[in-house]
């Protein structure tokens, strides 16, 4: 069994963190459980070595400033969640976590603030107070979407000293030299790599492989290619390509993006569309789509694949299921399995990788 988590919001009837598991010898999806209760965990994130789960909480009513926060739960044997702590994330509306690769910090994106921040972590797990913040700065040509930075998300690149950070606001994906010692993050040179005018930058992937990212555009539905050399801290488009099918007029926003555990297949998710784009990754890194599947309910915000491979799990925000497709591992097409689970307004599903 694959244990998955659930970040939701809690606007509605959901209460917060929920649970559920994965049998993939018969393609089910167990009754989802509430393991924590949280405000807004709208993304979670683990620890690369220790049972601990990270998750922001996307407010901006913690403490005297207007501010998200970032909790730690411990993972205890049968799955359940035990909160440890939290710390301020450094600005409003905290919507994106992720820990770097030795486990000693997580970054965190405040898309209200348009900041970014590095926190380091406790030897049992747990959160200590921002070592930096970093505000974004920057518009686009979007008229209410653009009108200041809104950092969407933020990730360290693994074997190098660099953090990516991706803002919808200023269309730009900035470059950090991150420094372990003191927790400081420095603008490289260049600082970033533009986006297309009004793209919209969202989330980003990395390729397995190390020479390439993947970054998925809110307003403009793409998914540009770029070429990059983590020992230098830089990138180079080489492509971009739409998630939509042909011929589709409505309104449609992206939301996540996710390679595949081979390298081989890369997946974005449309809001509007209500479906999950494959693309196949071609040896110089750009993009070849395969198709775009229905997730079978209304705006999927955010999917993963299984470490196996073999399945994607989609949440379909607005009607509250996780639906269950089988991937196709030699061509990266996607077969429902009409496999579902309910669970009120999720909007994160994430499985601890293999390590």
């Amino acid at each position: 069994m694959v244990p998955i988590y659930l970040g939701t919001y809690t606007d509605g009837a959901s209460r917060g963190i929920y649970r559920l598991t994965l049998d993939p010898a018969n393609a089910h999806l167990s009754e989802p459980v509430l393991v924590a209760e949280a405000v807004n965990p709208s993304f979670l994130a683990w620890h690369p070595s220790q049972p601990v789960l990270y998750a922001v909480s996307e407010t901006d009513t913690v403490g005297p400033a207007k501010s998200g926060a970032v909790m730690a739960f411990r993972i205890d044997g049968s799955g359940g969640l035990t909160r440890i702590n939290q710390e301020p994330s450094g600005g409003g509306g905290a919507c994106y976590v992720s820990v770097n690769g030795a486990g000693t910090y997580a970054f965190v994106a405040n898309y209200g603030a348009g900041s970014v921040a590095a926190l380091p972590l406790r030897e049992d797990g747990g959160v200590k107070p921002a070592s930096a913040v970093v505000q974004h700065t920057g518009s686009g040509p979007h008229t209410t979407r653009q009108t200041h930075a809104h950092a969407h998300s933020i990730r360290a690149m693994p074997g190098s000293p660099f953090v990516l950070a991706a803002d919808l606001g200023a269309d730009q994906l900035f470059v950090y030299r991150f420094d372990e010692s003191t927790g400081t993050l420095q603008p490289h040179q260049p600082p970033s790599a533009a986006a297309s005018p009004g793209a919209g930058p969202r989330h980003f992937a990395a390729h397995p492989s190390g020479d390439a990212v993947f970054l998925i555009n809110e307003l403009t539905s793409t998914i540009t290619s770029y070429a990059w050399d983590g020992a230098a801290g830089t990138l180079h488009k080489r492509g971009e390509v739409s998630t939509l099918p042909e011929g589709f007029t409505g309104e449609n926003t992206t939301a996540e993006v996710t390679v595949h555990p081979t390298g081989r297949f890369v997946y974005g998710s449309n809001r509007g569309n209500d479906s999950i784009a494959a693309f196949r990754v071609g040896a110089d890194r750009t993009l070849t789509r395969i198709g775009v599947y229905p997730t079978g309910g209304k705006t999927p915000r955010h999917f993963a694949i299984d470490p196996s491979g073999a399945f994607l799990i989609a949440a379909n925000q607005e009607s509250d299921t996780i639906a269950l497709f089988r991937i196709d591992t030699e061509t990266g097409a996607l077969a429902d399995t009409g496999a579902r689970a309910r669970v009120p307004s999720p909007v994160y599903v994430g499985m601890r990788p293999n390590r």
